[in-house]
């Protein structure tokens, strides 16, 4: 039997362009002979759609499509995901489900049991889990489908008390596919593949696994498919951060004519770039947007958001403004000019100076002669926000923040100013992997300049000012955010690691303190293992280290 994997790249919502995609893989499926065609997690509808699965019109939508898919798969069989109605009164209305469609007729559902509530996931606000579990026989196979997360409660600290292959096993199946919608994470992969070799170990079986690929606003999703053969062999790896096609020939209970390879992952920041540029394109493509504004100062993460942006978008859809203050050096200005030229992107300059002075005149009777200090400083940060929203006013160009996960998580940053953007490209990047990034741009030419990369970095808000002024330098800081954030370890266990009590105990309660910064933030492009955002959700008000 051959058997089609498609991994692509979905539109929440989109039921025409996601049912026209899903059909002209089938219609390649079948001219290429294949028996069967695989598609991932929620694909009718796009993962995750969130309260969109509120509206009853939505659901009947994903039936209507799938039904329209269902009509084309003459000669040919589907595995299809969609919410679907749950008839029974008790329990959530809806199920996570599979379609086994074969000749046109749906001839097996197949629903998700383990429905994820943590991180990103919040599936059991809206699916009732499965409680009953069958095999699909097809031309003689016996198939074990599961979804996603059926699974992954493997490993030494599961989070559910079953497993849905744990009964299907005992029906002897041949064959176990799963259909996803993985997130990307820079570590993700690797966890993936583990956890997926080990499923084909414990039940010795084959498997072949279908991941979709794109960003859904701030989730992006990796791709990445894959087939093992019993024994935790993986065969093959489908394409990251693109679209991907392939069958596979199933018989005597092995994938044929492939030998077993070995996982490798690229180097964390390679995958971060390549997340980073599927975000933005998609973010812009789903949206019906094609143009962005991003305020450029000089200094690293401004730059490294404009090539990025360059590269996604075209440079000629980058609109890069600079607005020096009273404070800007020469060389920020040039950097900038410089890093302009080498992405070949459009540019205005529109000092600020002129607009600072104008409301420090218009608050000086208010301030009552008290000293210059973080509101004047926060001033020209809220000046530059009103010229790039009026860019994108006058333009219809879409702002880019710029702002980095290290500045997020201790509230290094300006509300109204420099953390205002409809999308925020780097908040999920600490400083220290911000410059890793710069590297990479370069790798095959300058594209950033040197001395945007190497000169401390500044806010530039006051004389002679540097980041490092108010913050402990940007390798400590990010090790300490990172054991807190991403590691969920306590002040005690990050100071038993060797670092100043006080220190840790300051960077902690800045985190906390800035939580009401943070809910006032675009979305971010997820790509660690725990991003702000729906990701982690804390209390403002809350008193635990603050």
């Amino acid at each position: 039997m051959k058997i089609a994997l498609a991994q692509l790249n979905y539109h929440i919502g989109n039921f025409e362009a996601n049912t026209e995609k899903i059909i002209h893989a089938v219609e390649r499926a079948k001219s290429e002979g294949a028996d069967l065609v695989v598609f991932s997690e929620l694909a009718v509808s796009g993962y995750p759609p969130r309260d969109f699965l509120e509206f009853t019109e939505f659901v009947g939508l994903c039936e209507e499509s799938a039904r329209k898919i269902a009509e084309a798969c003459t000669g040919i069989a589907c595995i299809v995901g969609l919410p679907t109605v749950n008839n029974n009164p008790l329990g959530k209305d809806l199920f996570n489900s599979a379609w086994f469609i074969e000749d046109t007729q749906v001839k097996a559902i197949v629903n998700k049991a383990l429905l994820p509530n943590y991180d990103i996931f919040d599936e059991y606000r809206y699916f009732e889990p499965a409680s009953t579990f069958n095999c699909i026989e097809f031309k003689g196979i016996k198939i074990a489908l599961t979804i996603c997360e059926d699974l992954w409660n493997i490993n030494d600290n599961p989070l559910y008390i079953s497993n849905p292959m744990d009964v299907l096993i005992a029906q002897q199946p041949d064959l176990m596919i799963n259909i996803a919608a993985s997130p990307f994470s820079y570590s993700h992969d690797d966890e993936r593949v583990k956890v997926l070799s080990d499923n084909t170990s414990k039940y010795q079986l084959p498997l072949l696994y279908v991941n979709q690929v794109g960003a859904q606003t701030e989730i992006i999703f990796d791709g990445g498919s894959l087939a093992f053969n019993p024994g935790g062999m993986l065969l093959d790896e489908l394409s990251y951060f693109k679209e991907d096609f392939r069958i596979y020939e199933f018989s005597d209970g092995q994938i044929q004519g492939l030998e077993p390879c070995e996982h490798k992952p690229h180097p964390d920041i390679e995958q971060i770039h390549g997340a980073l540029i599927l975000g933005i394109q998609d973010y812009f493509k789903k949206s019906g947007f094609k143009q962005a504004v991003l305020g450029l100062s000089g200094g690293i993460d401004s730059a490294v958001v404009c090539a990025l942006a360059a590269e996604a978008l075209g440079p000629q859809n980058v609109m890069a403004v600079l607005m020096p203050s009273k404070f800007s050096t020469g060389h920020s200005v040039q950097d900038a000019l410089d890093l302009v030229e080498n992405l070949g992107c459009r540019h205005e300059i529109i000092p600020i100076k002129e607009a600072a002075d104008a409301f420090d005149n218009m608050m000086k009777p208010a301030f009552k002669g008290l000293p210059f200090n973080l509101a004047e400083e926060n001033i020209q940060a809220r000046c530059r926000a009103i010229v790039v929203m009026a860019m994108s006013n006058k333009f219809g160009y879409i702002l880019l923040n710029t702002s980095n996960k290290s500045e997020a998580a201790v509230g290094y940053g300006t509300l109204y100013g420099d953390m205002a953007g409809a999308i925020s490209v780097i908040g999920d990047v600490y400083k220290t992997q911000v410059y890793e990034l710069a590297r990479f741009i370069n790798r095959e030419r300058e594209i950033i300049p040197v001395n945007t990369v190497v000169k401390p970095p500044s806010a530039e808000l006051r004389p002679d000012q540097k980041d490092s002024d108010s913050l402990p330098e940007y390798d400590i800081l990010d090790a300490i955010l990172y054991q807190y954030i991403e590691l969920k370890q306590s002040s005690a266990a990050i100071i038993a690691q060797g670092y100043d009590e006080a220190l840790v105990r300051r960077i902690l309660k800045l985190v906390n303190i800035a939580e009401f910064k943070r809910y006032q933030t675009p979305p971010i492009l997820r790509v660690s293992p725990k991003a702000f955002g729906m990701g982690r959700r804390m209390p403002i008000v809350g008193k635990y280290l603050s």
